[in-house]
């Protein structure tokens, strides 16, 4: 249990620091504006797969968290009209993104590795205690 609340409210976390990254850009170094959306997206998807593969090892959820970015990120040089539509919403250009950026997929990398350092060292610390 202690670990499931681990997960949702790590999730929760990244979404309200990725939605500030861009609400307040204003208030953030540019090198921050400028990644912090897509590192937190990717820390999210992280974390949303080790919460349902809470008793696999780290790295079934960083494979598949990684699978999952870079097919969202490559999906995006597809632009049929339904789908572009769909990204033009708000809740579809936060989960299917707008345009392919070769960067993203940094970014999306980051973004899971620091998830697991989080997880690996974050978890494991609050398991102690």
């Amino acid at each position: 249990m202690k670990a499931r609340i681990f997960y949702i409210s790590s999730i929760l976390i990244v979404i309200l620091l990725g939605m500030g990254s861009r609400q307040f850009p204003e208030a953030l170094p540019v090198f921050i504006v400028e990644h912090a959306g897509d590192v937190c997206w990717a820390s999210m998807i992280y974390f949303g797969f080790r919460f349902i593969f809470i008793d696999k090892p780290l790295i079934v959820a960083v494979i598949i968290s990684l699978i999952f970015c870079y097919a969202v990120e490559f999906s995006q040089l597809y632009q049929a009209d339904w789908i572009n539509e769909i990204r033009h919403t708000f809740i579809g250009a936060l989960i299917l993104g707008q345009g392919f950026l070769k960067l993203d997929l940094v970014r999306y990398t980051v973004g899971v590795l620091l998830a697991v350092w989080i997880d690996y060292y974050g978890f494991r610390r609050m398991m102690r205690s």
